[in-house]
């Protein structure tokens, strides 16, 4: 499970639709909806919130706003809140600066090898951005990262 800290802008085609639907297996997870992954690691930041299932959809909802721009049509209705005041007035979820560095290495390799075009557009922004759900506080990688 991959859940991008970084803006969902910065992915390829794959890794947004592989996003979406690894969000979409965290809903399930933080619903009780599904007996896999439920000690995934990567969950620990959205059970830390106050209302987990809300960040979770918060979260979905900017993928979907990234996919909706670019012409892709991700049902809203797999999100199991709408996207109204209370995803959208959500608690912004701290990541930190070594999490995102890291996350932006990945992808880069990644997008090297599988697409080309969007590594070189990704390449040029030259920084990482977080998804509109975070906000970026120094530190090192997280500790639920299993990658580093």
């Amino acid at each position: 499970m991959r859940l991008w800290s970084l803006h969902p802008a910065l992915l390829d085609r794959q890794g947004l639709t592989a996003c979406w639907r690894e969000a979409l297996l965290a809903q399930a997870v933080l619903l009780g909806r599904t007996r896999g992954y439920t000690r995934h690691p990567q969950l620990d930041r959205f059970r830390a919130q106050p209302e987990p299932a809300v960040a979770v959809a918060a979260y979905l909802h900017g993928l979907r706003d990234e996919a909706t721009r670019r012409g892709y049509r991700y049902d809203a209705a797999r999100v199991h809140l709408p996207d109204d005041a209370r995803t959208r007035g959500t608690a912004r979820l701290p990541v930190t600066s070594g999490q995102l560095e890291l996350e932006w290495r990945h992808l880069l390799t990644k997008l090297a090898g599988r697409s080309p075009d969007r590594h070189r557009w990704v390449a040029a922004v030259g920084r990482p951005s977080p998804h509109p759900l975070f906000v970026v506080v120094p530190g090192d990688v997280e500790p639920w990262e299993r990658a580093s």
